[in-house]
């Protein structure tokens, strides 16, 4: 009686599994979850602020009934404990992919710890970290752009200004008295972009003379008080101003509007980045060149790396240097194809 009762009972709990084996086979699966971490360095910065909004639209449109998508963003305002801080706090929220713009490249230690030890991985972005740093984890990812392409392509802008009009050397000396605005005291980028625009420079035959190089922290108004510090010190005898970004560009022209200089007494005017109001500068003559800096490209290859980590899927359609790092290319902006930019820009707003 007892073996009956217990070949009974077998039977109904094989039953049982095997209908709810049926059940699970004819019920859509869960949809996978990606949960993006987007740690910005600072977003009063004008060109992070739009790549990340980029970034966002770019993962919204990756959402669908197979992955279910969500992104919180961080600013840490400048303060790499700030962002340590920020980055514990969203992996305790859940997220499973982090995207992280550095505030001090070389110190990604405490947030790669925190990453590895929840098995989370990072895409680094705009701020590559030491060779040495990135290679800690193979979890560990660069999206961005070559800092020395960037700084090459300024100086191309301005030798070819230069050699197409003498009225740039406005002292006749034969040399071009340039001053610089760079971004972070100590930052790679911001070093590799000057140094790359005037040795660019000096290689095409233009005869420098640097007068004044100033930190402006990437920041258009600082980039206004810097410039008339230095106006202050060499009035007209200024030719040209390399700056590190649109904004510290755009900060370099406000100074000389409110000091009230005529047209005809102004330098001539580089930037970096190829941000909305850099182009609408280029358009209007305010600033006779920049450099494209892809946010568009950028945003786009780190929103499918994000799912490709979640999901297995797609990641050999990442286009990786080194198995971990993409480098997307810059473009030279002037008058000449200003309006090519400007259409770009304006579609992928709307």
């Amino acid at each position: 009686m007892r073996k009956n009762k217990r070949r009974a009972a077998g039977m109904l709990l094989a039953f049982a599994a095997l209908f709810l084996g049926g059940c699970k086979e004819g019920e859509s699966e869960a949809p996978d979850k990606l949960h993006v971490g987007v740690a910005s360095y600072n977003q009063s910065d004008t060109y992070m602020n739009a790549l990340i909004g980029r970034f966002k639209e770019n993962m919204n449109e990756l959402g669908s009934d197979r992955l279910e998508v969500t992104v919180t963003v961080r600013d840490a305002a400048g303060l790499q404990k700030t962002q340590n801080d920020q980055v514990e706090e969203m992996i305790d929220e859940g997220c499973n992919v982090l995207c992280v713009n550095l505030v001090d490249r070389a110190d990604p230690s405490e947030i790669i710890d925190l990453a590895r030890e929840n098995d989370v991985p990072i895409i680094f972005f705009n701020r590559e970290p030491v060779a040495e740093d990135l290679h800690q984890w193979e979890h560990l990812y660069y999206v961005g752009a070559d800092a020395r392409q960037s700084g090459i392509l300024q100086g191309e802008l301005a030798v070819d200004l230069i050699k197409e009009d003498d009225r740039i050397d406005k002292n006749k000396d034969g040399k071009i008295q340039y001053v610089v605005l760079e971004g972070e005291m100590g930052h790679q980028d911001a070093i590799i972009r000057t140094e790359n625009a005037v040795n660019t420079l000096k290689q095409n035959g233009v005869e420098v003379e640097k007068l004044s190089c100033k930190i402006a922290n990437w920041n258009r108004a600082q980039a206004q008080n810097r410039m008339e510090q230095i106006i202050g010190e060499y009035q007209n005898k200024i030719e040209l101003v390399l700056a590190n970004n649109d904004d510290m560009a755009l900060g370099a022209v406000d100074a000389y509007k409110k000091l009230n200089y005529t047209s005809s007494a102004l330098p001539v005017f580089f930037g970096i980045d190829g941000t909305d109001v850099g182009l609408e500068a280029v358009k209007k003559g305010e600033l006779q060149g920049t450099v494209y800096n892809d946010k568009e490209g950028q945003a786009e290859v780190m929103a499918k790396l994000a799912a490709a980590l979640i999901t297995g899927q797609s990641m050999e359609e990442i286009p990786f240097e080194n198995d971990r790092y993409v480098y997307l290319p810059y473009h030279k902006v002037s008058d000449e194809n200003i309006e090519q930019f400007s259409e770009k820009s304006m579609e992928l707003s709307q």
